[in-house]
């Protein structure tokens, strides 16, 4: 199979490149995609080099799927292009998530859905995929009334100048390195915790927590779903964290509960607080699975549950899913 990757140098690029190889994707010829500054540098890919091309040149090599990653602008304009030429693209932006003509999919909730005729398939939101991974096999169980989320997000969701930035202010703080780094906050990350993910909106939410409000109803496909967030950026490097409070239709059983997650593909269950055991961002590093712990019930109010979840938003969080949806795509003859 031919395989473009869009955006093939970027941080969730390389992390896409380096899920294909890990899962046997069947590439038989990679076209690693990159805007003209880039054209010429070569990637890495199962031991060999690969030229980085233009976007002309992909589209004129008429792979059979290209997996996006190379920011929202860039898929509005490209992925039409790509498509017209009958070559079906995965997009990792926010671009065509919300569009009601285009999909957005996470494999083990909404993958039979896919047609051959969705040529642009939208990957959701990282923080997004790992909440509802967790909460459809509840809903199909107790119905979800309504969900209030907190998130703990890794720098890595912003990009390797946010990773630069927390890297150069720990140098400083702990070895008083006088070099300069990038700052891609308003405000020191390390030792530190920023209640802003993307802008502000008319509302006083951020872009960020409006995406997990929206996209939750449409990958589940239920508008009754009620979704309040509240994203924060902290100084961890191996996934993004988070608390969240499910209020049900009907009551459960905590014993239940976590048989029903135990057996729901994509996820771990971590939770023995007699030892200690949890999910951690340091332990999801690098894993495709989704982890949840500190499952309890709220008891505040009836028909309501606190749980904790932990995912590598770089991996089942972007790449992991997008490869997730060309498998399913390649598996299903919808390539």
């Amino acid at each position: 199979m031919k395989v473009a990757v869009v955006g093939a140098t970027g941080l969730v690029g390389t992390k896409m490149l380096q899920v294909l190889a890990e899962r046997n994707f069947p590439v038989d010829e990679l076209i690693p995609v990159a805007s003209e500054r880039s054209v010429g540098k070569t990637v890495e890919f199962k031991g060999k080099s690969f030229a980085v091309v233009g976007f002309a040149d992909a589209i004129a090599a008429r792979p059979d799927v290209a997996i996006f990653s190379a920011g929202g602008s860039t898929s509005l304009e490209l992925a039409p292009q790509f498509a017209a030429a009958g070559i079906t693209v995965i997009d990792n932006s926010s671009a065509w998530r919300m569009d009601p003509t285009k999909k957005l999919v996470v494999p083990e909730i909404n993958a039979h859905t896919l047609t051959p005729e969705d040529k642009i398939i939208a990957n959701p939101n990282c923080s997004t995929i790992q909440m509802v991974v967790v909460l459809n096999p509840l809903h199909k169980r107790y119905g979800i009334r309504r969900v209030v989320v907190s998130t703990y997000q890794s720098v890595t969701g912003t990009g390797k100048k946010a990773v630069d930035q927390l890297m150069g202010e720990r140098r400083k703080a702990v070895a008083g390195s006088e070099e300069s780094y990038p700052m891609a906050y308003a405000y020191p990350i390390d030792l530190n915790v920023i209640p802003q993910i993307d802008v502000f909106l008319d509302n006083g939410y951020t872009k960020e927590e409006m995406k997990m409000t929206n996209e939750t109803k449409k990958i589940m496909g239920d508008d009754s779903i009620r979704v309040t967030a509240t994203t924060v950026r902290i100084p961890v490097m191996g996934g993004h964290s988070e608390s969240v409070n499910i209020e049900f239709e009907h009551d459960f059983d905590l014993a239940e509960v976590r048989e029903i997650l135990s057996g729901a593909p994509g996820v771990v269950v971590v939770d023995d607080p007699a030892r200690q055991q949890y999910p951690m961002p340091k332990d999801a590093h690098d894993k495709d699975d989704t982890f949840v712990g500190r499952i309890r019930r709220d008891e505040s109010q009836p028909n309501t549950l606190n749980l904790w979840i932990v995912s590598d938003n770089l991996r089942k969080g972007a790449a992991t899913n997008a490869v997730q949806i060309a498998e399913y795509l390649a598996a299903n003859g919808l390539l």
